[in-house]
């Protein structure tokens, strides 16, 4: 390991092996390590072995929860979007090749006490239960608005400020807000009326790849198989990869800089480190550099700050969520506004239809931005919308953000995974980290847009990803 490398990579999280596998095709000599002996970090897929060791502290599961090897739960549960910015990036370096898809069965919204499935269609909207007969009629003009607008063309652009325009109830902005524009709070009404749009636009073009009954698909096997796929990458452009390292400790210099990473006794040098906030945690530097020293050269000794909390449950069940037209994998939202909270609520489930669970088991997720210390409590709205549920498992983490300076410390953190339904903003904040590392802004990459942060094509030269969305498929259900 005594080499000297051009960007050295702590955590097989999902950001990391994606930027691993992008700066590899770049030429850069790379060295991938991770402390644990499987890949993923906090975005892996556990056996259920795993699972049990992870929150019940023994291995040793009940028996007729069936296989443990049949068993790939998510531990940061999201599902892509058909026609994001995942999927370009998946098609964009080739490691389609590497895994398979599937379709989400549907999508549905919590209202009034009841699960619906969320009209995405002026046609839809005419028979959705969720509106009144006139209602239905404005939705519908709605719709066709939001099918037909175009940035680049002016004249669809008349009757932006939709709301007004339209005369859409509060009911109504609600459930679209929220389970089509995938807003995760009531911010959006205060803000710009495009941003509205183009969340919505996103929606309807994921739904309409692959004609399925909602606009998300989700590999076989779990999450799980999104960082091995891009790890492949970076090994075949000569990546080098280190599993159950433990302790992989950030070197510094005398002025604050990485210069390594030593693990087991040996340090790998380098000239930059690319990491997930828990390889560099604020001591690090106050560890290795005397705080008079570095307060004198003007560094700051915070890496990272906390902004936030989610709370998850990941539930074994015998059958799919009820209300949900037997789907063997959905999503439901539940938007803030009906369960009186800060931020919406999330329901996912999955099963053996995407080869997640043994024949008959399903895996349903409730996830929301934590507002409380009491996970088990705050999650029970979602929880009771599942039935019957075999064995619960309760979570909560933190989501920091990187406000070190890495033009002085050459260390390049990732954002931890949101409470977001989907990986919009994780490659948002993916290429925001390769453009800062490389320094590359040469090629346009018009189809890479964060359309549920900015609201519009992201024009911003850095990485070219246009690609042939007809190269994507989702497997079909044998």
């Amino acid at each position: 390991m005594d080499e000297e490398y051009d960007v050295i990579v702590l955590g097989t999280g999902l950001k990391e092996c994606i930027l691993s596998g992008l700066l590899s095709v770049d030429g850069l000599k790379v060295l991938h390590m991770d402390r644990n002996d499987y890949y993923g970090g906090e975005s892996t897929s556990l056996n259920l072995v795993q699972l049990w060791k992870r929150f019940r502290g023994n291995d040793k599961p009940p028996e007729h929860l069936g296989s443990s090897k049949e068993y790939n739960v998510d531990m940061i549960p999201k599902f892509m979007m058909a026609n994001g910015a995942l999927v370009r990036v998946l098609i964009h370096t080739n490691v389609t090749k590497y895994l398979n898809f599937k379709a989400v069965d549907g999508s549905f919204v919590y209202n009034k006490g009841k699960i619906y499935k969320v009209p995405a269609t002026d046609v839809e909207a005419l028979k959705s239960p969720l509106m009144g007969l006139l209602e239905k009629r404005r939705a519908r003009k709605f719709f066709i608005y939001v099918q037909d607008y175009e940035e680049s063309d002016p004249k669809t652009h008349e009757g932006l400020d939709s709301q007004k325009k339209y005369g859409l109830d509060d009911n109504t902005i609600d459930f679209i807000g929220h389970a089509l524009a995938l807003h995760r709070d009531d911010q959006y009404l205060d803000e710009p009326a495009m941003d509205f749009v183009n969340r919505m636009k996103l929606y309807a073009e994921s739904l309409a790849r692959f004609q399925g009954g909602s606009p998300y698909i989700y590999p076989l096997y779990g999450l799980g198989e999104l960082p091995q796929g891009f790890a492949r990458l970076s090994a075949v452009y000569g990546g080098t990869y280190m599993l159950n390292k433990p302790e992989c400790k950030v070197e510094f210099d005398g002025n604050g800089k990485a210069i390594g990473v030593t693990s087991e006794g040996e340090t790998a040098k380098c000239k930059k480190v690319v990491c997930d906030p828990s390889y560099l945690p604020n001591k690090d530097l106050l560890d290795l550099i005397s705080a008079s020293s570095i307060l004198d050269m003007g560094y700051d000794l915070e890496q990272v700050q906390k902004v936030g909390r989610v709370a998850h449950a990941i539930c074994i069940m015998n059958h799919p969520i009820p209300n949900t037209s037997d789907s063997h994998s959905v999503q439901v939202i539940l938007p803030q506004k009906q369960l009186g909270r800060k931020s919406d609520m999330y329901l996912f489930c999955c099963s053996y239809s995407h080869y997640v669970a043994p024949k008959g088991k399903y895996i349903a997720f409730v996830s929301t931005e934590a507002e409380t210390d009491q996970p088990e409590i705050e999650l029970k709205p979602g929880i009771e919308l599942l039935g019957p549920v075999e064995e619960t498992f309760f979570d909560i983490y933190d989501i920091y953000e990187p406000i070190n300076k890495h033009e002085d410390n050459n260390c390049y953190i990732s954002t931890s995974y949101d409470a977001s339904t989907h990986f919009e903003s994780t490659v948002q904040d993916v290429i925001n980290m390769y453009t800062r590392i490389t320094g590359k802004q040469k090629l346009t990459h018009p189809f890479l847009f964060d359309p549920l942060i900015v609201g519009r094509l992201n024009q911003v030269q850095v990485l070219d990803l246009s690609v042939d969305l007809s190269a994507a498929s989702a497997a079909a259900e044998e």
